[in-house]
């Protein structure tokens, strides 16, 4: 028999402190019935002895101590799950938006399965985006978590779209690839635009989405991106799909999970965050990755955005330590024009080079992006060089340089939001580029490709 408590000690924003509470365990889901009519879910996010604090999804407004009957679940928050969620959007929760409610047979704990890392598989193949600057510079590996650092202005919106509709694998595995997209504190244009982009683009059956609105619950912004890497763990490993999950913004995940640290009157750390921030995160992103012995794989792409394009904010900070990499983009770059405004010279895939080559790519991809990688770097250098003497005082080489850099953001770069590059026109391109520079200067390419891709 299920026991409701009727005496609330205390209303909180959007906290309800109850007493003398037996047998409640941290996460677990709780009924909250309104004036014997309305009811509300909520969460238990705090145990003290006999004292439970409860989180309300919907609130808090219109109860009272004594009009509020509470009963405890007896389980965390469970979703439904079958292989019918893709093609759905669904709120924060896991409950559809988009009309029918979903039918299956099994539910699944939000908080998912710990991978074993003895289990784990090293991340190999590739995923390939359409867009030059990931695809050869920073290739995005199937099972890794590769995070997207923007900021406030820039298109990380464009670009998040660009890659659900996009994105691929390896030819003949198609049909075993889906997306999922999981967005966190968004305008309800944003999510218009989402939603309007994947349906005109024809992805939106490979797609499901998962989106909590900027006036939606703060607690349901937690649980956004879990019932998201839920659904992505169920597609992965126990349909054999390789699924590739996109978080955004994690910014306003973490900004949710301060103000709830903050009601819940926990010691602050760096900038307001709690001082549980990384491992917070960590629960997140270590749900990437591939196991042995199943067939399907999970690739992570968080985006955050950097306040006052800070790196070292805790945010981006505390990300960049457990993932394996990050692409970062350039204000400077969105300014001139260029779209993606992606800074290849910080961006970075630590996977790349065992995802990348022969077998995988191409042979000559390694060095072509190595080579292409050093070139720009010397740009950088000859650039401020140009700005002390001016370019007219500069060597014949050095002309050569800014010439290759200015073409590169031209050419290579920017691209259009509706541009598709297949892997090997990106390579052809990066070669075409190199064309520019004296021979003497390829030090890093193996003669053979240079004859191959360069003079044939």
């Amino acid at each position: 028999m299920k026991i409701k408590y009727l005496n609330i000690k205390k209303i909180e924003g959007p906290l309800i402190i109850l007493d003398g509470v037996k047998d409640a365990s941290f996460d677990e889901m709780v009924e909250i019935e309104v004036e014997g009519q309305e009811v509300r879910k909520g969460k238990v996010v705090q145990i003290d002895r006999n004292r439970a604090i409860i989180q309300v999804f919907e609130g808090t407004t219109g109860m009272s101590l004594n009009n509020t009957r509470i009963s405890f679940a007896g389980r965390p928050l469970e979703i439904p799950l079958s292989k019918d969620i893709l093609g759905r959007v669904f709120n924060g929760i896991g409950e559809p938006l988009d009309g029918a409610p979903l039918f299956s047979g099994k539910k699944y704990d939000i908080h998912g399965r710990a991978m074993n890392p003895v289990a784990r598989l090293y991340p190999r193949n590739f995923i390939q985006t359409g867009i030059s600057a990931i695809d050869g510079l920073t290739t995005l590996i199937r099972g890794q978590k590769l995070p997207i650092f923007s900021g406030d202005g820039l298109p990380h919106n464009e670009l998040a779209a660009q890659i659900v509709r996009q994105a691929q694998i390896t030819e003949g595995e198609g049909e075993n690839f889906a997306i999922v997209f999981a967005a966190m504190g968004i305008k309800h244009g944003e999510a218009d635009f989402f939603r309007r982009s994947f349906q005109q683009s024809g992805v939106l059956k490979k797609v499901v989405m998962y989106q909590n609105l900027a006036d939606d619950p703060i607690i349901e912004r937690i649980t956004t991106p879990r019932c998201a890497l839920t659904a992505a763990e169920y597609l992965a490993f126990e349909e054999d799909m390789h699924v590739l999950v996109i978080l955004t913004n994690i910014t306003s995940y973490c900004e949710a999970l301060r103000e709830i640290s903050a009601s819940r009157e926990e010691v602050p750390s760096r900038k307001g965050y709690p001082g549980y921030l990384y491992s917070d995160l960590a629960t997140l992103y270590e749900r990437a990755g591939m196991i042995k012995g199943k067939k399907g794989s999970i690739t992570q792409i968080p985006i955050l955005t950097m306040p006052n394009d800070d790196i070292t904010h805790p945010v981006p900070d505390l990300t960049g330590y457990i993932t394996e990499g990050q692409i970062i983009l350039s204000r400077d770059l969105h300014q001139r024009g260029i779209y993606p405004p992606i800074n290849v010279l910080p961006s970075l895939s630590r996977l790349m080079k065992d995802g990348i080559g022969e077998g995988f790519t191409r042979e000559d991809h390694p060095d072509v992006s190595s080579q292409v990688f050093s070139a720009y770097s010397r740009v950088q250098e000859i650039r401020s060089l140009a700005q002390v003497i001016g370019e007219d005082e500069l060597s014949d080489t050095d002309k050569k340089y800014l010439e290759f850099g200015n073409e590169f953001e031209k050419q290579f770069v920017r691209q259009n939001y509706d541009e598709n590059r297949n892997l090997m026109d990106t390579l052809d391109i990066m070669w075409e580029l190199l064309k520019i520079l004296p021979k003497s200067e390829l030090t890093r390419v193996k003669p053979e490709h240079i004859e191959k891709y360069m003079e044939a």
